[in-house]
């Protein structure tokens, strides 16, 4: 057995990490009342969009969800829905522009440039100009609002106390995540979803919490909004051995759909900016547009979970999918691009699924089958986050054995757009407002890469005892700015720089005075070669130093030093190992 001594560097490591453990336990305690507290306000809005629906269609005051689809076409069905947008525009502008919008990018932009925190006003408007907003037939989910209004929970949950920007974003997104677990019983899509979109990291600061929150939505969801998979389904064909490569193509076909939507979005967002009206009544302008499109296909309205019901168990006709295919499409675009409220998952299944359902006509197996992986594909490109798309299916359905095909259909849709887009539904519309969010996952080159890697050994030191007569000599002549000023058992104890060879010539006086009598520095930050590179840029910028002594953990001797240069090395040999292409296998030339 090896023993090690303990050292003050190594105890403080240690208390660190107890001290980090600590807030890990803190921050899932908290997420479990979050959680709970997400779980309740999905169950409260799916409850107020039934109401306002069974109020506006049907003269009733009633809780459980309906389907549009027994409306008759009226005047009524025009009406609503612009009567829904004004009602909004009015909310907006005199209660909180935040609520406009499906719900996810202003989470993205709480996180981003908002230092997580939300404010209690959105909270509560953005559920209630949700539920008008659906409720009046517009053609949106559940799922964006209550992202954002789970998120402003755990965010107002979390400025009660004193956390870090870094928490306050964990509890947010735990609460985005547990509201999104409440509405379609997938909690591991929704940890996948928080990931991919809204962490931006995967740290178990961050992870835990979330996993905490999700997990107790999962355990109250059966008791507020029942059990078991949102839309069952199970009719998976017996493919061909070459099967996966039909997913793939219709998973390519919907990634191009998914463009196509997304640039006619922000070409109406465009339309719309250039109305010569206030932008309040934008949303009465798209409500004109839903009403007339539910005059042609009242099923485009609301929600529309029996549609995606109806799509995988192929309880449809051919006519009705292509007119709910085209009036969802058009009224969806109108209708978010006026500054609407309403979230975006649904009216995706329904688009993706429409074109699954009608490309698995002439395709092997049922249509259901292949409208459950446009669906996927739908959400997995136009999110973008393929893994959360799979997922999601699979828990959605409980459809386990379909999630290969899931897989090739989602991945599929994500590498179109990735290569056709510069820019997400989701991002863009953060571009737009000067914020830059990069779609790639990576890790930082400086949390892995070591001191002893990038630090200079070979070192010019003066030693603390030398008068500054001869210290000035040495700077004069020297080849470097700065030297690090060492004791007699080799530890430094500050740096001498040219600088302050103008400041002593200047002073006088200080010919015959010992080195360390000047630049002794108790404070002086020190580093050690197992610390990652990243620990030293904390330091840098804490001690505002363009360099830092490396020393022994045990007797503090100097082995070397790294500055910032050093530091931007390691970048350069990430960036380096991304584009240089070199083949090994291969004949030289002579």
């Amino acid at each position: 057995m090896r023993v090690t001594k303990a050292t003050p560097a190594a105890g403080r490591r240690v208390l660190a990490d107890f001290r980090a453990d600590r807030r890990i336990l803190l921050l899932a305690a908290m997420a479990v009342v979050i959680g709970a507290a997400g779980t309740v306000a999905a169950w409260g809005l799916l409850a107020l969009i039934a109401l306002v629906t069974n109020l506006v269609w049907f003269g009733r005051i009633d809780t459980a969800l309906v389907s549009l689809a027994q409306v008759k076409p009226s005047w009524w069905m025009v009406a609503a829905p612009i009567l829904g947008g004004l009602v909004i525009g009015l909310m907006a502008r005199y209660g909180s522009e935040k609520i406009r919008g499906h719900g996810i990018p202003e989470a993205i932009e709480a996180i981003l440039i908002g230092g997580s925190r939300m404010s209690p006003r959105v909270a509560v408007l953005k559920p209630v100009s949700s539920a008008i907003s659906i409720g009046t037939g517009g053609p949106f989910g559940a799922e964006g609002p209550i992202i954002m209004t789970g998120g402003a929970i755990g965010s107002l949950f979390a400025q009660f106390f004193h956390l870090s920007a870094a928490e306050r974003k964990t509890l947010l997104v735990a609460g985005a995540a547990a509201g999104m677990t409440a509405i379609f019983g997938t909690p591991v899509a929704a940890i996948l979803l928080a990931v991919e979109l809204l962490l931006f990291e995967w740290r178990p600061r961050s992870f835990i919490p979330v996993t905490a929150a999700v997990v107790t939505a999962t355990m109250l969801r059966p008791a507020l909004l029942g059990a078991g998979p949102l839309f069952p389904f199970a009719a998976d064909p017996v493919l061909p051995w070459w099967g996966l490569v039909l997913c793939a193509g219709l998973g390519a076909a919907t990634g191009l759909l998914s463009c196509a939507l997304t640039s006619l979005l922000y070409a109406l967002e465009d339309r719309f900016e250039h109305l010569p009206v206030h932008w309040m009544w934008w949303p009465a302008l798209g409500g004109l547009i839903v009403g007339l499109g539910g005059l042609i296909e009242p099923r485009a309205l609301g929600v529309g979970y029996d549609v995606i019901g109806d799509l995988l168990g192929g309880h449809i006709v051919l006519g009705a999918v292509l007119t709910i295919l085209v009036v969802k499409a058009v009224i969806w675009l109108v209708a978010l691009s006026s500054g609407t409220s309403g979230g975006v998952l649904a009216p995706l299944l329904i688009i993706g699924g429409a074109m699954g359902w009608l490309a698995g006509t002439a395709l092997p197996g049922e249509p259901g089958y292949w409208a459950l992986l446009g669906m996927a594909a739908m959400l997995g490109g136009t999110m973008p986050a393929p893994l959360t798309g799979a997922l999601f299916a699979v828990e959605v359905t409980g459809d386990l054995h379909a999630l290969p095909a899931l897989l090739a259909a989602s991945v599929s849709a994500y590498a179109v757009t990735v290569l056709v887009l510069k820019r997400s539904i989701l991002t863009e519309k953060i571009a737009r407002r000067g914020q830059h969010i990069t779609r790639e996952y990576g890790i930082d080159p400086h949390q892995f890469t070591r001191v002893s890697e990038v630090m200079v050994r070979a070192v010019e030191t003066l030693p603390g005892h030398l008068p500054i007569r001869e210290a000035v000599a040495v700077l004069e002549r020297g080849q470097h700015r700065a030297y690090p000023v060492i004791d007699e058992a080799g530890r430094p104890v500050g740096f001498v720089t040219r600088a302050d060879i103008l400041l002593w010539g200047a002073e006088g006086g200080h010919g015959e005075e010992r080195l360390d009598e000047q630049v002794s520095d108790a404070a002086l930050p020190v580093i050690h070669p197992e610390d990652v590179t990243a620990h030293a840029i904390e330091k840098m910028l804490a001690s505002n130093r363009g360099r830092l002594p490396v020393v022994d953990p045990e007797s503090r001797a100097l082995l070397g030093l790294v500055t910032r240069r050093d530091l931007l090395q390691v970048q350069a040999s990430f960036s380096r190992a991304e584009t240089e292409r070199r083949a090994y296998f291969v004949r030289k030339r002579a």
